[in-house]
């Protein structure tokens, strides 16, 4: 979801299995993976394996959202931030947010696209970095390909879908939630390596309460292997 371009993508699935796929044709190797959070009780984020490097979250727009946005934006170069500008394209743009902000952590293989892609877009604007994904076939072909892969049969390019996925990554002692729908980054606070995931749960829950009435609130982990 997130915009109306004239470039739309097929929607991808909330599912990580498929997301976990899309990245390794891309070079993100293993043990890294993304797992779906089942909830936000202790009991259940205990249960996800550590280190978690980013949370991805996917929740309905709504008025609400608008009226009453959470967080500050917050300029900061040092973090890789692209705006949407293609249609149904917010899981690759949150993907894209969660590997791109931790690729010191993460085992890549050099050989295969996203590092070219991130190499080729690092130093540009937010708008830039999102013009340049318009014309990059590669990672255009991969998502498409993953987008057909899910559980449900995906929707038509022309759907407008309500809902939404932003990422959340810990740069340098903050929690960010990084949405292509605006134009800097969003600050909500401290956080740290042992804790970026019980952070993120924070403002999830801020989001729930936000829109107490609606369903089709998802949680994925970027986390390591046992």
């Amino acid at each position: 979801m997130a915009t109306e371009g004239k470039i739309r993508w097929l929607p991808l699935e909330s599912n990580p299995d498929v997301m976990t796929k899309y990245v390794r044709n891309l070079g993100i190797e293993e043990p890294w993976f993304f797992t779906d959070v089942f909830g936000l009780e202790p009991e259940l984020l205990a249960m996800v394996p550590r280190p978690v490097l980013a949370v991805l979250l996917l929740y309905p727009l709504s008025d609400n959202v608008t009226n009453h946005p959470l967080g500050e934006e917050k300029p900061e170069p040092e973090i890789y931030f692209a705006k949407q500008t293609i249609g149904n394209a917010c899981g690759t743009m949150g993907i894209i947010h969660a590997i791109a902000n931790n690729l010191k952590k993460i085992k890549v293989d050099d050989s295969k696209h996203f590092i070219k892609f991130y190499e080729q877009t690092k130093d540009l604007t937010p708008l830039e970095k999102a013009q340049y994904l318009e014309t990059d076939t590669v990672m255009g072909g991969a998502h498409e390909e993953t987008a057909q892969e899910g559980q449900t049969e995906a929707p038509s390019k022309d759907d407008l879908l309500r809902h939404h996925f932003v990422s959340f990554v810990n740069h340098g002692g903050d929690l960010y939630e990084l949405d292509g729908r605006r134009d800097a980054p969003l600050h909500h606070g401290t956080t740290c390596g042992d804790t970026l995931l019980e952070d993120a749960v924070q403002v999830v829950k801020k989001f729930i309460e936000r829109d107490s009435e609606e369903t089709g609130f998802s949680v994925i982990a970027l986390c390591k292997a046992d």
